[in-house]
């Protein structure tokens, strides 16, 4: 059973709506200088929650030393017309990472959250970006310095399961 969406929904996320194969690119160490980069592929299948404003992004992820699973939830306060973005990881049932909070710019979305990192204060930044006729790709990127600068250190670069 599909539940109804609702008529005011946000549409911001629809890019992401539906099955996908994930190419995933992560930093061996964050915020020491590292340089090396570990690949490993995914998968993730999105669907729509609350009427249309949120989703649930539920994943596969093939580390190198393991497999596991874990879920994106977003969720639209129309208020502030923002997007919140919590991370559960599958092997830490019992915690939520802080929420990234932010809204897109046309086909870009820009999300930022304060957190701590190897017991130090850091910023969070994801961004989300789509083009028509272009595959979806996100980015994480750490700040220890507020915001001054920033390490990537994630990307994910997802295709359509049905072109896999």
């Amino acid at each position: 059973m599909t539940l109804p969406l609702h008529a005011a929904a946000p549409t911001d996320f629809d890019f992401i709506i539906g099955d996908w194969t994930v190419q995933h690119r992560r930093l061996n160490e964050r915020l020491a200088g590292c340089t090396s980069w570990t690949e490993f592929s995914g998968r993730s299948s999105t669907r729509k929650t609350l009427g249309g404003f949120g989703n649930v992004e539920d994943n596969i992820l093939h580390f190198p030393e393991e497999t596991f699973r874990a879920i994106a939830v977003r969720s639209y306060c129309a208020k502030s017309g923002t997007w919140s973005i919590w991370w559960l990881d599958g092997r830490h049932p019992t915690q939520l990472d802080p929420p990234v909070v932010g809204k897109f710019e046309g086909n870009t979305g820009l999300f930022h959250a304060d957190d701590v990192f190897n017991g130090k204060p850091i910023k969070i930044r994801f961004i989300w970006s789509w083009a028509p006729h272009e595959n979806p790709r996100w980015e994480q990127a750490f700040s220890p310095d507020n915001g001054a600068t920033w390490e990537t250190n994630w990307t994910m670069q997802f295709t359509p399961a049905s072109a896999a």
